[in-house]
């Protein structure tokens, strides 16, 4: 397949950025970087649909906000059915990281994930998936 050249507007501090994302990431250029965003965008549109996938659910949370706790466990007992295994990780002495592996729909692993990462104290969440086939 050819490569086709455009160009593209942008505001000054999304372009930089963009420099600091090829930067970080370690691309060769602003192309290459585009053209990876763009595939994962594609990607995760795909997730949205009924195809059976495998991932994990990463979340980042201060334990001493008890509420946080008892509405995790109270939502992943909602989803056992799709709920492989969790690891609980002690950070430090506040902050605890947990690794939820679950397989299943795409849309309701998504689910989970989007009710799991919106709890109030959650300081970081992110869902990553794979295709199973």
């Amino acid at each position: 397949m050819g490569v086709v050249r455009f160009s593209v507007s942008l505001e000054e501090e999304l372009l930089n950025e963009l420099d600091r994302f090829v930067k970080d990431n370690i691309f060769s250029n602003r192309s290459q970087a585009i053209r990876n965003l763009i595939e994962k965008n594609i990607v995760e549109k795909k997730w949205h649909c009924n195809n059976v996938v495998a991932g994990a659910i990463v979340l980042i949370y201060d334990h001493n906000k008890k509420e946080i706790v008892l509405r995790l466990n109270d939502i992943q007992h909602k989803y056992f059915d799709i709920i492989l295994s969790s690891q609980h990780f002690h950070l430090n002495h506040n902050f605890c990281f947990e690794i939820i592996a679950v397989k299943g729909v795409a849309k309701k692993l998504t689910e989970l994930s989007d009710k799991l990462i919106s709890i109030k104290g959650i300081s970081h969440g992110k869902l990553i998936m794979s295709k199973t086939d």
